[in-house]
């Protein structure tokens, strides 16, 4: 047995795992929700027993020492020499990575030359790769790429119209994201509905902190919300989602910025819910600050008739789905928001169970006469990434 810890860190929380290889079985998992904001919540589960405590601000190097040092208080290990590999879950693989890697200094340079591609997770990513470098020396790390299950895209919905030769020349195509989570969504949706997956059209929702959106195709991914970087597709917590180009320039003259960079990096961690709403980059904050807020109640309003509107396009686009499928830390703990979405999708003959919505039932949701099914499945990453690991690491022997 290979004791893998596995970490996923994400805008606004860091979830990890610590699983037993090839057995899949989870010893420790926890996440840290909240990161970088006041009231950081520390969750941790060790078979049947959780607990939750609430501290200052962490930001994500603080949480990765807080969860290495929960490894040993919780009983998940006695001692740290115990972890004999990590697994760390990446955004931006470009077209240097496209597929599961053994990490090594060139290659951690090389992910740190792709921020670009991801500029609010590739350097944290990065810095929590060295930083577990530093704690857990000589334990091997490997790198699992969202974008990777996004690179056989069909053409046409794979690149922009831009000039073609700026495509190729310059690599520029939707790379997505959250394609662990997509790819995990769309097989475990097919061993639920048992049929095969090859057979399925699917419209997958990981609506959370970040949001982004898939249509599945005959079992392949078809068309993404997200492009050449995760800033796009719907608003999310800090990103704008889709923009007018136009608007960068836009702004440098009007706000007397120098450089297009500045502009950018307020589209990533200045805008969505938090820039209209000028609340909250929570969703739960802004619930609570709707009923007397009005520019709160419009970032919700925003967000959901973004997802609206891209999932009915997705559904037409691939000729209708089989199941919507619902989860992130939104899609599967805001029943208000699922009914709200479904709601506005009441044109195409879906609809949903209001008493198993409400229960945050997880499983099937949808009415008895809806259209297509309504799921909600708790995303698992980190399973995905440990079967990728695994994988690795058996190819190594």
């Amino acid at each position: 047995m290979t004791k893998l810890l596995l970490i996923n860190a994400g805008s606004s929380s860091l979830k990890w795992q610590l699983v037993n290889m090839p057995a899949e079985h989870v010893i420790a998992a926890g996440q840290v929700e909240r990161l970088n904001l006041p009231g950081t919540i520390v969750k941790v589960e060790v078979g049947h027993q959780k607990t939750k405590e609430v501290v200052e601000t962490l930001d994500e190097i603080a949480a990765i020492d807080r969860v290495l040092k929960r490894l040993i208080t919780v009983g998940g290990v006695q001692t740290l020499d115990e972890v004999e590999a990590v697994g760390h879950r990446v955004v931006a693989g470009g077209t240097l990575f496209k597929g599961p890697i053994k990490l090594t200094p060139s290659r951690i340079d090389q992910l740190r030359g792709l921020s670009e591609l991801a500029p609010l997770h590739n350097p944290l990513e990065v810095k929590c790769i060295e930083l577990l470098a530093q704690r857990l020396s000589g334990v091997p790390q490997y790198a699992v790429f969202d974008s990777a299950y996004f690179q056989g895209l069909p053409e046409k919905t794979a690149i922009y119209g831009i000039p073609y030769d700026w495509t190729k020349k310059y690599q520029i195509r939707r790379y997505g994201e959250h394609g662990i989570s997509h790819q995990y969504l769309a097989n475990r949706a097919a061993e639920m509905l048992k049929r095969p997956l090859s057979e399925l059209n699917l419209i997958t929702m990981h609506l959370g902190s970040g949001a982004s959106i898939t249509a599945v195709k005959n079992g392949q991914p078809f068309d993404t919300s997200m492009g050449l970087t995760p800033v796009t597709g719907v608003m999310m917590g800090t990103r704008s989602g889709d923009v007018d180009p136009t608007i960068v320039p836009y702004l440098m003259k009007r706000l007397g910025m120098e450089t297009p960079e500045v502009v950018i990096q307020e589209l990533n961690a200045s805008s969505g819910l938090l820039g209209v709403s000028g609340v909250s980059s929570d969703m739960r904050d802004l619930h609570d600050a709707a009923k007397s807020n009005q520019r709160a109640k419009l970032a919700m309003d925003m967000f959901v008739n973004q997802v609206v509107k891209l999932v009915g396009g997705y559904y037409t686009e691939i000729g209708g789905a089989d199941a919507l499928v619902f989860a992130g830390g939104i899609g599967e703990k805001d029943p208000v928001i699922r009914q709200s979405i479904i709601d506005g999708l009441g044109v195409l003959g879906i609809k949903i169970n209001q008493k198993l919505n409400e229960a945050d039932h997880t499983g099937f949701l949808e009415a008895q006469d809806s259209r297509a099914k309504v799921m909600l499945i708790p995303t698992n990453e980190e399973l995905a990434m440990a079967r990728d690991v695994q994988r690795l690491m058996d190819a190594e022997k």
